[in-house]
């Protein structure tokens, strides 16, 4: 009976004896309380993605006298918990001032391609070295070791691109994110790639070449597998997330400092310990970007809001104490939310006030 009294309240159709019945049942135990938050936080935030999915399905258990009851299954959610820390943010130093992706070529030559049509690109004997596209690069051929030149695609805030590398390798390039590649591969030796910022491998196999990503002051070596790894310049640590295959993570100056990763472990590098760690993660969370979602699990608002800055393009600036302390679990469809849809579901369980100024926000505590 008390589901069939919240989804009417939480919809607006219960009677006024209904609504007392359910403040009765609230007020019965701090258990029922907080409950009923988390509760009414999951729908009025589950309105953020118009889809359901059959990959994320949070349950929420509300404890009454009797019996407990599963309620509300939503596939794009956000639960709030509490959480610790404030968010300050200081953005003058954007990296990403440009708002186009630029190709800078081994020459010292630098390209806007995010606007052009398809051309090719070819080497001085006339051989086609790549095609590019408005999303997407695709290299082709190799080279003898000491021809290897290495271009670097940069991917501003708000966009994503794709690399095919000529080796058949398919890189996925997050907002915010900078790589430099071979333009064509050796003949011999090893594959090397650099990244800052976030990406996702899908590694064409070749045994006598491993594939190797260097992130900061660790390398992630492969021979043929699907991983994601996470290696923004503002945060403290990189993540190397396995999907497929097999991984090794090892710190570039002490290569016995190394762990060897199976599917659906991550691999995470702190810069001030300077120790590599692994845990067993959903890797559908961290590889959602590439499908154009955000997916969250009990994330501090805190990097919520840095992934949305890459993400729409935005700063945020947030003096809301009480909203700094929330953590987040949930998804978010990329092309049907706009930054304010998020904000203003936000503002239904933690009320607040923000003001935008041309690409800036700020969040504020209610006067």
């Amino acid at each position: 009976m008390i589901t069939e009294i919240i989804d009417k309240y939480l919809s607006n159709e219960a009677s006024e004896q209904e609504v007392q019945t359910l403040f009765e049942w609230i007020d019965a135990s701090e258990e029922n309380k907080k409950q009923f938050i988390a509760l009414k936080k999951t729908w009025a935030l589950a309105a953020l993605s118009g889809e359901v999915s059959s990959d994320y399905t949070p349950v929420i258990s509300i404890k009454s006298k009797n019996k407990t009851i599963q309620y509300l299954k939503y596939a794009a959610v956000f639960v709030v918990l509490c959480g610790l820390g404030k968010l300050a943010f200081d953005f003058s130093q954007k990296e990403y001032s440009s708002k186009e992706i630029i190709l800078e070529l081994a020459d010292g030559r630098s390209e806007n391609i995010s606007k052009e049509n398809q051309t090719q690109l070819v080497n001085n004997k006339g051989d086609l070295i790549a095609k590019k596209f408005p999303n997407q690069i695709i290299y082709f051929g190799k080279v003898e070791d000491q021809q290897v030149v290495y271009n670097t695609l940069k991917v501003p805030y708000g966009k994503k691109f794709k690399l095919i590398l000529s080796d058949g390798t398919v890189v996925s390039l997050n907002s915010g994110t900078t790589l430099r590649y071979p333009e064509q591969f050796g003949l011999n030796g090893k594959r090397n790639v650099y990244l800052t910022g976030e990406a996702f491998f899908e590694v064409a196999k070749d045994k006598e070449h491993p594939f190797i990503v260097n992130a900061n002051k660790v390398d992630i070596e492969v021979l043929g597998t699907k991983f994601n790894v996470s290696a923004y310049p503002e945060n403290p640590s990189v993540n190397g997330t396995l999907v497929e295959g097999s991984i090794e993570m090892y710190e570039v100056e002490n290569k016995l400092n190394a762990v060897l990763l199976k599917p659906n472990q991550m691999a995470t590098w702190n810069n001030n310990s300077e120790k590599i760690t692994t845990k067993a993660v959903d890797p559908t969370f961290y590889s959602a970007w590439t499908k154009g979602e955000l997916a969250f699990k009990d994330t501090p608002f805190s990097t919520i809001a840095k992934i949305i800055q890459r993400t729409y393009d935005v700063e945020i600036i947030n003096e809301n104490t009480v909203l700094a302390k929330q953590n987040f679990t949930g998804t978010i469809n990329i092309s049907e939310s706009s930054v304010e849809n998020i904000l203003e579901l936000l503002k239904r369980d933690t009320p607040f006030n923000y003001s935008i100024k041309e690409n800036t926000i700020t969040i504020t505590n209610l006067p």
